[in-house]
Formats: structure tokens, sequence, C-alpha cells
């Protein structure tokens, strides 16, 4: 009987030494073995391992994921032009090295946490003080989260933690900064506006001023043109009329005579006071312009 006891107690610490000395490593995991509060060796493989038994050896298990601190409260910093700035950001980091972040920390993750909070608080608000309210809108998205992920990379490299990311998650103004704030970029707005608008004015004037001179420059050439085509249209016909007047004399007195008619009893309101048997009235008289009583001519 008291061999069987004696087996059971032996099989019961053989299990209990066989379970302590066996620790599995989860994908993301790290695995810290220490002993007297030195770390032995860090595993970061995933897998069944083997340890001394507890107290010789204990292990603890680290997530190594990218874990996300965000602030609890929201900040309050000056820019470098005096306005106050209401900010909220968050914290990519990971554990990089586990026996440094041991060290540093322990296997408490929210001391890391205080940690990260305060070196991001103190370095934001240095970044924000060395910058004006529009360089802080202007680079809230592109510089100043890439300088705080240097510089707190920088900082807790030796504590065994790399930061992944940065970046602000709301900019507000305190309430005596508002309405100074929406004056100020009312004002800008309407500078530029108005900067718009006078260049606009100048191009619609430098554009209307090249119009009209285009078209005083086709305008007279147009003019030129037509005064050309004119003229030899005028000489084209005295040439026509001087041919075909050489030709008959008495035909182109004839034709002289009715546009001379045609020129002067144009309305019926003109009053001529003439002699009936002046010169002027010879083809009316008679079709062939002779004198009365003048022999006509022979064809």
């Amino acid at each position: 009987m008291n061999r069987i006891a004696v087996a059971v107690v032996a099989a019961v610490l053989l299990l209990a030494a066989a379970s302590s000395s066996l620790f599995v490593v989860q994908r993301g995991q790290a695995g810290a073995v220490y002993a007297m509060g030195r770390v032995e060796r860090v595993l970061q493989q995933p897998g069944l391992y083997l340890k001394w038994p507890s107290p010789v050896e204990n292990v603890v298990l680290l997530d190594q994921r990218v874990l996300t601190l965000r602030s609890d409260r929201p900040d309050s910093f000056p820019t470098a032009d005096k306005h106050e700035l209401v900010l909220r950001w968050f914290v990519k980091w990971r554990i990089a090295d586990p026996a440094l972040y041991l060290r540093s920390f322990g296997d408490s993750e929210s001391a890391a946490d205080d940690r990260l909070a305060s070196a991001m608080r103190s370095r934001l608000g240095a970044e924000i003080a060395s910058m004006s309210l529009q360089a802080v809108l202007r680079e809230q998205d592109a510089r100043i989260p890439q300088q705080l992920r240097t510089q707190l990379s920088t900082a807790l490299k030796a504590s065994g933690i790399e930061v992944t990311d940065t970046g602000l998650t709301e900019i507000d103004y305190t309430a005596d900064a508002t309405d100074s704030v929406y004056r100020h970029m009312a004002a800008a707005r309407k500078l530029v506006a108005g900067q718009i608008r006078a260049e606009g004015q100048a191009q619609a004037d430098k554009i209307r001023a090249e119009a009209d001179r285009q078209r005083e420059v086709l305008l007279a050439q147009a003019y030129r043109k037509a005064q050309t085509l004119k003229g030899e249209g005028d000489a084209q016909a005295a040439s026509i009329y001087a041919a075909s007047f050489g030709k008959d004399p008495e035909f182109a007195a004839f034709y002289r005579s009715l546009e001379a008619y045609r020129a002067s009893f144009d309305s019926r309101r003109d009053v001529m006071v003439l002699d009936p048997s002046s010169d002027f009235f010879r083809f009316m008289r008679n079709p062939d312009g002779k004198p009365a009583g003048a022999p006509k001519p022979r064809r």
C-alpha cells in the first residue's frame, strides 16, 4: 500500500514538473525565459518549448503584434503665434526587443503605455510650439506625424519599443480663440478672393484690348481692300464708258443727259426754275438733241 502511495505521489510530482517545464509560444508572441531576474533566452518562433521547472526558470509571454495607444483625454498646446489648440492623438507601437522591454517595464503593458503617452505629449507640445497655426493645419497629415514617429522611435529604442506610426485624430480650438481664428481665416480667404478677382479682371482687360486691336486691324484691312476694289471697279467702269461713248458721241451725250435728269428729278418735291429753251432740256424737246428745224442726220 505504501508503495502505491509513493508511486502516485511520484507520478503527480513528475506531471507537475513536466507541466511547468513545457510552454507554447503562439504566433505573434515572444517567449522570454528568465532565471534569477535575468533573461536567459528569447523565443520568437511559434512552437512547443522546454525550460527548467519553476522556480528555477520562469517564462513571460509577450504580445509582439502592433498595438495602438490613443489619448484618453484632449491635450491643449500653444502654437508659435499664440493660438491654443486642443489635440487628440494616437501611437502605434510594438515590442521590438523583448529583453530590453522586460528590463524597462517588466511584463506590465500599462507601464509601457504610460511611458509612451508621456513621451508623446512632451514631443507633440514641443513640435506645436515651434509652428504657426497655419503651419500646423497644413502639416497635420505629413510633417508632424513623421517628426513625432522619428523622435519617439529614437527616444524609446533603448526600452525595446519600436514606434511604427503616429498621428493626430482631432484638432480644435479653445473657446476664446475660435472667434479670432474664424475672423483670421475669413480675412485670409477674402484677400485671396480679391487677388483672384483682380487677376481675372486684368486678364479680361488684356483679352478685351487684344480683341479690340484685332477688330481695328481687320476693319482697316477690309476697308483698304474695299477701297482698292472700288477703285478698280470705277476705273474699269470709266474705261468701259469711255470706250462705249467714244464709239457714239451722240449716245454719250444722251446718256449723260438722262443721268442728269434722274439726279435732278429724284423727288417729286424737287423744284427747278430754268428756261425751257435752255440746253439742259434739249433732249426733252427733241430726242436727237438738235434744235427745232435742224435737219436729221442720215443713217
